[in-house]
């Protein structure tokens, strides 16, 4: 059994995935801490208090508790977090002093949350492992309106180099490592995110259909995920105004914080004259998204970058075809032709040229759809899970100089 520091500074996995800020890597946090448990690990999660008057503490399950630090104004955007990365460490530590407890390992989510992690791992001497879930030179490498900034890429080169374990989500990202960040092969663990495949599964179609008032011979075309640039929701669109007939894109992501973007992505549906074929939906809660993905005929995801892509891996587990950009993490969770399609990034017309041919043919919807639900058995979170426990154990024994064994609720 260890004791378990998980460090998420700028994002909570409280909060709603879809929403600012919020997405995958909330996913991942909440599902792992929760595998761990059944492990008889004990993990205690911080990240930055952002509403007034939030409990300190709250419980998850027995073995794991959301510890909110009070770092910084409650409205700080990330791009300014790292002044307040120092108060967020002092808060930490704090914490730690009052109730006494001891850490085995720290575990850190995001180049910011690595800062805090490697002063822990110091103060502490414990090893530090850490998953970046994005990297800012490889965002760079795909031409965004709004490059990361230097500060950002030489906290990851030194947080790379300095940590005792890297967790990659793909081949991909561990490639992108050595040859950006020249990060050694050894200091990196791949290991996929993972999918709860008994809540993301096959539904009744029909049935999610009329609980969601959607008609039931509607071509659907799903997006799911944040209103933000890097994940190509202008190209979904511009995708969509090649087909004929009639159809529904669903858009769900966001809240009211993003109203400006969606005004963005709705002006631009009614420039390409589908705005009556366009529908906007705010973040729902996660446990609802396997309804959502079950209505659908085909999830597309359009991003510019992914890391992993843990929306393709939660549609192709609910048995529905993906059309991906061929970037990052997707060419190795998607399988093109056998799961759904694999297009060059930034293209519209490829989009649209998949999609005609899934929405114009429901065989190859079932077939693809059946092939993805077997290939997301692969993601399945325990087993996922049981990788991550053998880094930790790895390198606490190398602390310890003792082995520390697995125990399996």
């Amino acid at each position: 059994m260890c004791n378990i520091a998980v460090v998420s500074v700028h994002t909570s996995p409280l909060a709603r995935p879809g929403t600012r800020d919020s997405g995958g890597m909330n996913v991942y946090i909440r599902q792992l801490s929760h595998e761990m448990g059944r492990r008889a690990h004990t993990m205690d999660i911080f990240t930055r208090r952002t509403d007034p008057d939030p409990p300190e503490i709250t419980i998850i399950d027995e073995r794991t508790r959301v510890i909110q630090i009070k770092a910084g104004p409650l409205g700080a955007g990330k791009d300014s977090l790292r002044r307040f990365l120092p108060e967020f460490r002092d808060g930490v530590l704090a914490f730690q002093r009052r109730e006494g407890r001891s850490y085995d390992l720290v575990h850190s989510h995001y180049w910011l949350s690595g800062w805090v992690g490697q002063a822990l791992k110091t103060k502490w001497q414990v090893p530090h492992v850490i998953m970046f879930h994005t990297l800012g030179e490889v965002k760079n490498r795909h031409h965004l309106d709004q490059p990361e900034p230097e500060y950002r890429i030489d906290g990851e080169r030194l947080i790379a180099q300095g940590v005792d374990r890297v967790i990659c989500a793909s081949q991909g990202e561990q490639d992108m490592l050595q040859s950006l960040y020249g990060v050694p092969a050894p200091l990196v663990s791949v290991v996929p995110c993972g999918v709860d495949i008994e809540r993301f599964r096959p539904l009744g179609r029909l049935r999610v259909r009329r609980r969601l008032g959607i008609p039931p011979k509607e071509r659907v075309v799903l997006f799911v995920g944040r209103i933000e640039p890097l994940k190509g929701i202008d190209v979904l669109l511009r995708a969509v105004s090649h087909l004929d007939g009639e159809f529904r894109v669903l858009v769900i992501g966001g809240d009211g914080k993003d109203l400006a973007r969606k005004s963005e992505l709705s002006a631009l549906a009614t420039e390409l004259h589908i705005a009556d074929k366009a529908t906007f939906l705010d973040a729902v809660p996660h446990r609802d998204l396997p309804l959502y993905y079950n209505a659908a005929d085909v999830c597309v995801v359009p991003s510019y970058y992914e890391s992993f892509g843990l929306v393709a891996v939660e549609a192709m587990a609910c048995g529905v075809p993906v059309i991906a950009s061929r970037v990052g993490g997707l060419r190795e969770t998607v399988q093109d032709g056998q799961t759904g399609y694999l297009v060059p990034w930034l293209c519209p017309e490829p989009f649209a040229e998949r999609l005609e041919l899934l929405l114009n043919n429901e065989p190859l919807r079932r077939n693809l759809g059946r092939e993805a639900r077997a290939a997301a058995e692969r993601f399945r979170w325990s087993d996922v899970a049981a990788r991550v426990e053998d880094v930790y154990h790895d390198l606490v024994s190398r602390y310890r100089g003792v082995p520390v064994t697995a125990h399996v609720a």
